[in-house]
Order: C-alpha cells, then sequence, then structure tokens
C-alpha cells in the first residue's frame, strides 16, 4: 500500500463505499454531506481516465474523509501519486488491484470498517534487519548442530584412550646398554630427560618410536604410570605406530653401533671373545624387549 496524503502515523478507521462513478472523473453520486452522521467514509476508486488529483478532490467534495483508489493493472508497480496538496484534507491512498478487489467485495457501508495504517520509511531496514538477525540465528543453530556432535565424538573417542602405554608394549621397546665411546655418533644427549641426571657407561637406556633414548627404568615408570607421550617431543605412543616400527628403530640403531666397530675390525675369533684386541663388552649391549644379545 503507498500513501500519498495525509495518513498520520495513528492512522484512519471509517466506512468503505464504493465511489460512484467507480473512476471518481466526474461529482460522485454518493453524496455524504446531507448525511448528518458522525460516521467516518472512505471512497473505493479505481485507477484511471483521469487525474489522481481529480479524483480525490471528488471524493472530499463528496463528504468522503478517504479515496482509496486501487491500481487498474494487474503486476503494475505501486507508485507515489503526485498530488498538489492545496485546499487537500481527506486523507489519499494507492493499493494493488489485487487489494481493491478484496476492499471492493467487502465494502458494506456502515456493516464494515476499514482502517489506513501509514508506511513508515523504516520498514524495509526493519525488514532487512529481521531477516538478517533471522539468517544469523539459522547459521548458529546449523554450527550447533554440525560442530557440537563432532566434538562431542571427539572428546569421547579421546578419553577412551588408554591414559598409561600397555606395559608389554613398554617391554618391547628397543634398548641397549650406553658407552659414552659412541656418545657423539649414537646418541642426542648424555643427560635423562625425566631424571636429568646423566648417562653413565653400562646404564640400560630405552629407545622410543621418536628415536629419543632415556633410562630404562625412568621411561618405563613414565608410560605406565604418568603419560602416554615422549617427554621431549610429545609422541604419543597411543598411536598406531605398531610394533614394526619399534623393530625397524631397533634395527637402525643396532647396525649403527656394529658399523662403528666393523671400521676397526682386523681379527675376530668367537672362542676368545675377541675383535681387534678389543673384547666383545666393550660393544653396546643391545636388548629387544626382554631378550639380550
Amino acid at each position: 500500500m503507498s500513501v500519498a496524503v495525509g495518513v498520520n502515523s495513528s492512522g484512519v478507521c471509517g466506512a468503505l463505499l464504493v465511489a460512484d462513478p467507480l473512476d471518481a472523473c466526474s461529482p460522485l453520486g454518493n453524496d455524504l454531506r446531507s448525511n448528518k452522521t458522525v460516521r467516518v467514509w472512505f471512497a473505493l476508486i479505481a485507477r484511471g481516465y483521469c487525474a489522481f488529483e481529480d479524483k480525490v478532490r471528488n471524493a472530499q467534495s463528496a463528504g468522503f474523509r478517504a479515496a482509496i483508489v486501487y491500481d487498474d493493472r494487474e503486476k503494475g508497480n505501486l507508485v507515489y501519486m503526485m498530488v498538489n496538496r492545496e485546499n487537500i484534507s481527506v486523507h489519499a491512498v494507492f493499493i494493488s488491484k489485487t487489494a481493491g478487489e478484496i476492499l471492493k467485495n467487502h465494502a458494506r457501508g456502515e456493516e464494515g470498517e476499514c482502517c489506513i495504517f501509514p508506511l513508515h520509511n523504516g520498514t524495509a531496514w526493519t525488514v532487512l534487519a529481521i531477516s538478517f538477525i533471522s539468517f544469523l540465528v539459522i547459521l548458529a543453530i546449523l554450527i550447533v548442530a554440525i560442530f557440537i556432535p563432532r566434538q562431542w565424538l571427539h572428546s569421547r573417542g579421546r578419553n577412551h584412550l588408554p591414559k598409561s602405554v600397555d606395559s608389554k608394549m613398554v617391554e618391547a621397546l628397543p634398548c641397549f646398554v650406553f658407552s659414552s665411546l659412541h656418545l657423539s655418533d649414537l646418541h642426542a644427549g648424555e643427560t635423562c630427560a625425566i631424571c636429568l641426571e646423566d648417562y653413565k657407561d653400562g646404564e640400560i637406556l630405552k629407545v622410543l618410536p621418536c628415536q629419543h633414548e632415556f633410562h630404562s627404568s625412568c621411561v618405563d615408570s613414565w608410560l605406565t604410570k604418568w603419560g602416554t607421550f615422549c617427554p621431549v617431543c610429545k609422541h604419543d605412543m597411543r598411536t598406531k605406530t605398531g610394533y614394526s616400527e619399534l623393530e625397524k628403530s631397533f634395527v637402525v640403531k643396532t647396525l649403527s653401533l656394529v658399523s662403528l666397530q666393523l671400521n676397526a675390525i682386523l681379527f675376530f675369533d668367537p672362542t676368545l671373545g675377541l675383535v681387534s684386541g678389543i673384547e666383545t663388552e666393550s660393544f653396546p649391549k643391545i636388548c629387544m624387549g626382554k631378550f639380550w644379545t
């Protein structure tokens, strides 16, 4: 509905009559000036054949308080009708043809009532704001519906992981006897990151899949009682590293130790237990789980 003239913010209500003639291009036959009632009357008028202003003035002359003009085109766009407001005191409204046909069928005079309310300039912005807020609410609901269950499942999955490493897996870790002779070649450091004590010759060290070494007793206690990850790099032992990776890291460590000795081999006699004049006990002893070589 498009307001043309004079509807205040509170609106106005009245009885609706169909104009005679319908186009109101000539003085109206339904003259209400002789009507002594205090009833407010609206004229329903069809667009066309004369200016909008002429229709409004003819309705005013006939005693109507408002002129409701409806479009004569099915899909016409509503427009603001330009009116010279001089000497015009009645309300004027332009509506669609569909709305006009509905009002025409319900124009019952004093038996019915029609109300006109102004179209506020801020209505479009209000509709836009409501639409935008509704979109945000729907988006928030979708985010909650999608991500919260996934987060819950992820948290539930983490809670079902063991809080310590199985003792059998700890026993399967490769270990060897520390030797300061090969420190620079084989070891990342000479201090246990758990107890902060320096390694001593003859102490048993264990190697995690991430290749970090610790005192056997320290890392056993750490993995079975305190944590499931490497104290240095935080590699989680609960991940699917597999026993094959433990064996692989053990073999690499073994080959590295042996290769250092092969460079100096001149003679080997198993019965004497000597290698190039060095007792076999000087080899770092390597273990795999409970089995020693």
